[in-house]
């Protein structure tokens, strides 16, 4: 079959919605001979018919609704898509889709995203949390337009993507009430079996972390294991465990969760 002729197909589609050829014509602002001869060129190129007459008016065929159905859908898409490219001139915000990963601090992740709230042109966040495997999923299907990451995008990700560092931070631990003031001194000595709460064994900084403890000889006491590391911190600020942060948003965690540095994990970024 041959490519469809779109102008038939916007004469059939403008004929469907309005039910008539009268009305069609007044809105199109074609004769509606001339919407006739459209539809009828249509029809001739899809071998079925499209519109039975009723009374004084049309009806779609079952053929005819099938191809409104999909006309409905290609105008609607080119609509979206005019209103998209308008966007930009007429100051309505761009939509901005942004993956991040479980594993990044909410602290850190709003330190790299608010830059692009003070853009010359205004755009609207679309924040997505998940995993980062299903998220760079999203990213080679165009869903979303960046990731943030704690690691490069592997080698094995079978499709072709690029990798940038945005920051690097070296690793606190923070604490809570007595435990902190227990933990401080002898720092990191003072975390042989003391309570930690810890990132899950998925994310980069955990694989960083216990590799730093094997290396002293630290075996603390896992007490929690947490995907979302704002929950961790939740935690974290009641007491029941050390936990990590990273160092470049030591001043902000000091001050959103009421918890004290205790020491730093050097060697860990």
């Amino acid at each position: 079959m041959d490519p469809l002729n779109h102008r038939h197909l916007h004469c059939f589609w403008a004929v469907a919605r309005e039910g008539s050829l009268r009305r069609a014509s007044e809105r199109v602002l074609l004769s509606p001979q001339t919407l006739s001869g459209q539809v009828r060129l249509l029809e001739r190129a899809l071998g079925r018919r499209l519109f039975e007459r009723r009374g004084r008016g049309l009806v779609l065929t079952p053929d005819g609704r099938t191809v409104f159905r999909t006309a409905d859908e290609i105008f609607s898409l080119d609509r979206d898509l005019r209103e998209a490219l308008a966007g930009g001139a007429s100051g309505r915000p761009q939509p901005v889709a942004v993956g991040i990963s479980d594993g990044i601090p909410k602290l850190v992740v709003r330190r790299l995203l608010e830059p692009l709230l003070r853009l010359p042109v205004p755009v609207a966040l679309l924040c997505r949390e998940d995993d980062t495997g299903r998220l760079l999923g999203a990213l080679a299907l165009h869903e979303l337009d960046f990731v943030l990451s704690d690691h490069p995008v592997p080698p094995s990700s079978g499709f072709r993507a690029f990798s940038h560092l945005l920051v690097e931070s070296r690793i606190s631990f923070f604490a809570a009430g007595p435990l902190a003031r227990r933990l401080r001194k002898g720092f990191p000595g003072s975390l042989r079996g003391a309570p930690v709460l810890l990132p899950t064994g998925a994310t980069a900084l955990r694989r960083s972390l216990d590799a730093w403890f094997e290396e002293r000889g630290i075996r603390p006491s896992v007490v929690a294991e947490f995907d979302d590391s704002a929950l961790m911190k939740s935690f974290g600020e009641r007491g029941h465990g050390a936990f990590p942060v990273p160092s470049i948003v030591d001043d902000e965690a000091r001050r959103v969760h009421g918890a004290v540095r205790i020491g730093v994990a050097e060697g860990v970024r």
